[in-house]
Order: C-alpha cells, then sequence, then structure tokens
C-alpha cells in the first residue's frame, strides 16, 4: 500500500497535466447540438424524454389529456401543463395510497405484487407473495462477516453494489435468464434490500467509531418497513406511525416510469443478456448519482445551510437566501434550489403532495412543526424566485426528493442511508423492467452518436 501511495505522489503531477489534454479533447461544441437536432440528455427543449420504448408498468403524466390517453393541446400547439399522475399499471398512485391506509395495511408488498404482476394480489396472493419474500429474507452464512465488513466502503451505495455482485458468486444458476429464475433473483434480492443497506450502515457506523457493531436479524412476522426500522435501531423499537410513513415512502419511490436514469439503465443492461446481479449493480450506480437518487441529501444539506445563514425564519430573510442560490452566490454554488423542479412534472409532482400531509403528521409526532413550516415556505417562494431569474420552459414544482430527506431525518435515518433507502424501494421496479425487457426480447439498445471530428491524416511518431 505505501508503494502505491508513494508512486500517486510522483504520478499524480503528470496525471493532472494530462487530464487537461483529456478535458479539452472531450469538449464538443455547443453548436453542433442545435445543427445535428441532437437532444441533449435525450430531452426535448421541454425536458421530455425522447421516446426510446414501451412500457406497461407505470405511468408518468404532467399534461391534460383526452380521452385516448392523447395529450390536449392549446391554440398554439403546445400541450397544456396539468397537475401530475403517476400510475402503476395503470391505477392512480393516490388511490393505491388510499386503499391501503383505509384499511391500516402496509402497502410496500401489495405495491411491488401489482408492479411484478400487473395486477392488485386478492389477500390469498397477497398473504402467499409476502410468505416468499419473509422466507427470502435471508443472507449467505457469514455473508455480514466475510462481505459487508471486509473493506467497508466510505458511501453506502458502492457497499450495496459491491454486495449485490458478491451474490452471485453464491447462486449457482446466476446466468440462467429464464424468467422462473430472474424471478426468483429479483425476489430475493427486493427480500435481501433492507438488510444489505442497514447492515451496510451498522458496519460503516462500526468502523468509524460511532458505535458497536448492533446486527439484528429480520423477523418474518414483520412489514419490510418495520424491519428496515427495527434492524436500523439499537433497541428495535419504532411507532406506528413511523412505520406507516416509512411504508409510504417505499411505495412513492418503488417505480417512476422506465425513462429515469436508473431504470433505463435496468434496460439497457437486460438488452445484452447479462446477469441479474450485474443489472442491478449498474442500476445502483446510477441512482448513487447526486442528480438521480441523491438529490434528497443535497436537500437536507441546503436546508441545514439555509438556517446557519439566515438571520430569522421570515419569509424575507428566506426569500434572500434562495435568490442567492439561484445566483450562484450560497451552498454550493451550483445556482439550483435542490427539490425544486423535475424531468417531466410541471405544476405538481403528485408524489410531493401525497406525502406532505403525512410529513405533517410527523412533524407533530416529533414536535418539528417549525421545521416543517420552514419547508412549506421554501416550497412556496422557489418557484416564483426560480421563474423570475431564470428562462425556464416549463413550471417548477417540489419534487419527491424535497420532502423525502426531512421524511428520513424525522425517522431517525441517516443521510448516509437516503440512497439506500430508495434503493430499497426501487429494486421492485427494476425488476418488473427487467423482466418486461427480457420478455419482450428487444434488440440490444444502442443509440447512434454523430461524430463531429474532423478527419485528420496520421502522422508517424518521428514526424510528431
Amino acid at each position: 500500500m505505501a508503494q502505491l501511495e508513494n508512486f500517486l505522489t510522483d504520478v499524480m503531477p503528470k496525471i493532472k497535466k494530462l487530464s487537461v489534454l483529456a478535458e479539452d479533447s472531450a469538449l464538443v461544441d455547443d453548436t453542433f447540438y442545435t445543427i445535428y437536432d441532437v437532444k441533449r440528455g435525450l430531452r426535448d427543449i421541454n425536458g421530455t424524454g425522447v421516446l426510446a420504448g414501451l412500457t406497461d408498468i407505470s405511468d408518468i403524466v404532467a399534461f391534460e389529456e383526452n380521452p385516448d390517453g392523447t395529450f390536449k393541446h392549446d391554440e398554439n400547439g403546445k400541450r397544456i401543463p396539468a397537475p401530475g399522475h403517476l400510475r402503476y399499471r395503470g391505477i392512480e398512485i393516490e388511490d393505491i395510497v388510499k386503499g391501503f391506509v383505509s384499511d391500516n395495511r402496509f402497502g410496500f408488498e401489495e405495491v411491488a405484487y401489482l408492479l411484478l404482476f400487473g395486477s392488485l394480489p386478492s389477500q390469498k396472493e397477497l398473504t402467499n407473495f409476502t410468505e416468499i419474500l419473509n422466507g427470502f429474507r435471508i443472507l449467505p452464512v457469514s455473508f455480514v462477516r466475510d462481505v459487508i465488513m471486509k473493506a467497508a466502503s466510505k458511501d453506502l451505495m458502492n457497499g450495496l453494489a459491491r454486495s449485490v455482485l458478491y451474490l452471485y458468486s453464491y447462486d449457482d444458476n446466476a446466468d440462467d435468464i429464464s424468467i422462473p429464475n430472474v424471478l426468483r433473483q429479483c425476489l430475493q434480492l427486493i427480500a435481501q434490500f433492507p438488510m444489505l443497506s442497514v447492515y451496510s450502515y451498522q458496519v460503516h457506523k462500526y468502523y468509524h467509531g460511532m458505535t458497536g457493531l448492533i446486527i439484528h436479524k429480520p423477523d418474518r412476522a414483520l412489514s419490510t418497513a418495520q424491519n428496515i426500522l427495527m434492524m436500523l435501531r439499537e433497541d428495535g423499537k419504532y411507532t406506528e406511525l413511523e412505520a406507516r410513513v416509512l411504508d409510504l415512502m417505499l411505495v412513492l419511490h418503488a417505480e417512476h416510469g422506465g425513462g429515469n436514469n436508473s431504470t433505463f439503465s435496468t434496460h439497457v443492461l437486460s438488452s445484452s443478456g447479462t446477469d441479474t446481479y450485474s443489472v442491478v449493480a449498474a442500476s445502483l450506480g446510477s441512482l448513487k448519482g447526486p442528480r438521480h437518487g441523491g438529490a434528497n441529501a443535497k436537500v437536507t444539506h441546503m436546508m441545514e445551510d439555509l438556517k446557519l445563514n439566515i438571520k430569522d425564519r421570515s419569509e424575507g430573510s428566506v426569500r434572500k437566501y434562495l435568490e442567492g442560490l439561484v445566483d450562484r452566490k450560497n451552498f454550493d454554488k451550483q445556482g439550483l434550489i435542490y427539490g425544486m423542479g423535475h424531468a417531466v412534472y410541471t405544476v405538481s409532482d403528485p408524489r410531493a403532495k401525497v406525502v406532505r400531509s403525512y410529513v405533517k403528521r410527523l412533524a407533530a409526532e416529533k414536535n418539528m412543526e417549525d421545521e416543517f413550516a420552514l419547508y412549506e415556505t421554501v416550497e412556496r417562494l422557489a418557484p416564483e424566485i426560480i421563474a423570475d431569474k431564470r428562462k425556464i420552459y416549463k413550471g417548477v414544482c417540489a419534487n419527491i426528493d424535497f420532502y423525502s430527506g426531512l421524511v428520513y431525518t424525522m425517522l431517525g435515518i441517516p443521510p448516509e442511508m437516503f440512497t439506500p433507502m430508495f434503493a430499497t424501494a426501487r429494486i421492485v421496479g427494476w425488476s418488473a423492467h427487467r423482466i418486461e425487457e427480457l420478455v419482450n426480447k428487444g434488440k440490444i439498445i444502442r443509440p447512434n452518436y454523430k461524430c463531429v471530428s474532423k478527419r485528420t491524416p496520421y502522422t508517424p511518431l518521428i514526424k510528431r
């Protein structure tokens, strides 16, 4: 290790010089995107994704619809913005939530069944499905010691991806991509993700001297949300409201269309015919990115910075701080108010709308009403400030990331676990999309890139 460190000390100045060349050679003239009509980020000027596939799993809608599902247009031919809709297998997410909440049930397992199999389960089907998941809540012998505790990662998402790749070695049929085997692998991963995430955090705390190592085994009589809170906490205790709110967050994060970055990664890798563990590890790598799954932690850090830098919590002080954010003067100077805006939604994000009322209830239980009020103030002011200072082509609204960090904080879930919690829910959507890609046997996904380099003759080494 010392030899490598010495080598790095010597070589880094050379690498920094080379990085300048690499950066210069990688830069593409912005004008080419207009000349060749290339959609940057596979999006049009309104931020709408380029149509790249078909899915029957979920739908995201941000514009007024006709009865046949096409969009309505105004007199100028533009689509008419509308409050956002998220539908799982055609069912409105608000209706799904109302259904299990009114029955005083946990909803994540029901939603997992819906997304994987296309319809809501009967009581018997739900019971059988839950029993299957509970039976899979087990890791290979000594997996915590031999994998999770070895070379513990600084970032839990990398540790989670490493654990998933290691599970390949414990699977005698790892490369079998028949649907029964892939479904078995997916169900195992859905059941194992809570343990992989929580245990990675417990090991992280242990190695950083924050606490002794505490590993609680899952309870097969508990729901996914209950097990997460039980395994996370030293005393294993939680309130009913805490478990219900975490269950709601898992439901809202379970799926979000085929076009989001990590789910698109699922489709891309699945189209190549690779194994389930490689697919999920790649999707985890995508979700780790701060522009995707890491956004909720960014919101939390931004709000902490806001509280440190305003004299009071008056509307005027909050407005001045938010203006500084957009002007690249505050926080990370990126010009962003994190948690505001979405690639698809314009008027509202239905997930944020659903979770807001539950955040208010949880804030009351935790005596954090003032904190919730501050978030509401930012949510109200931010769209107005962004519209005033930026040229935007569609509306700006709070997305679910704006409130999810606050929810996790109130639940005692540390920032290091925010994105792993996202992944623990989204593994359901990834699984459904992987199966969909394999069943439909499409071609390997290979988009085209236009090369804009000039033809250049080869120069012999002696003449360079």
